[in-house]
């Protein structure tokens, strides 16, 4: 059937037609992980949406004879944690600014880095939560798990999973 009139022109989004106001962007500072960033982002910047990275700093767990000496470990490890975390969000930072991008970031510490990202996506209000998959399988899959797919079985925000 022909259409006597055109079709009307590209609006571009209006605030109330954006899907995805605010997307969290997970990073493990992996390469896979690291990959993904610009992927979250550009998707993000065409939706409309802001982005914040974050990095989940596993908690140390560690059995010493000495009190003083696993203070000390303890200190230690989250400093270089921190550090890498600072580092791993600095990626991301830098893709948004160069997408022209608004972006901000935040590094935690937790036991269990799924319980963390869907606590503070949750807590927070943000609606998207982008990931990427690592691909592990068989033996390695199901001994190490994926914070992925914790992630993707816990969460009620929707998850966007990049390969």
């Amino acid at each position: 059937m022909r259409e006597d009139r055109p079709f009307p022109p590209f609006h571009p989004l209006r605030k109330k037609d954006i899907m995805f106001k605010h997307i969290l962007s997970p990073t493990d500072g992996s390469v896979i992980s690291t990959a993904i960033i610009r992927n979250c982002i550009t998707f993000a910047k065409q939706s409309g949406a802001m982005v914040t990275g974050l990095h989940v700093v596993p908690t140390l767990r560690a059995l010493t004879e000495g009190r003083a000496l696993l203070d000390v470990d303890r200190d230690q490890y989250q400093e270089e944690d921190m550090a890498h975390a600072r580092l791993y969000l600095a990626e991301i930072e830098r893709v948004a600014r160069e997408l022209g991008l608004l972006c901000k970031t935040l590094a935690y510490t937790g036991d269990q880095p799924y319980e963390v990202i869907i606590k503070t996506a949750r807590e927070q209000g943000w609606d998207l939560i982008c990931m990427a998959s690592h691909g592990r399988r068989g033996i390695a899959g199901l001994l190490l798990g994926s914070e992925t797919q914790k992630v993707l079985t816990h969460s009620q925000i929707p998850v966007l999973v990049f390969r």
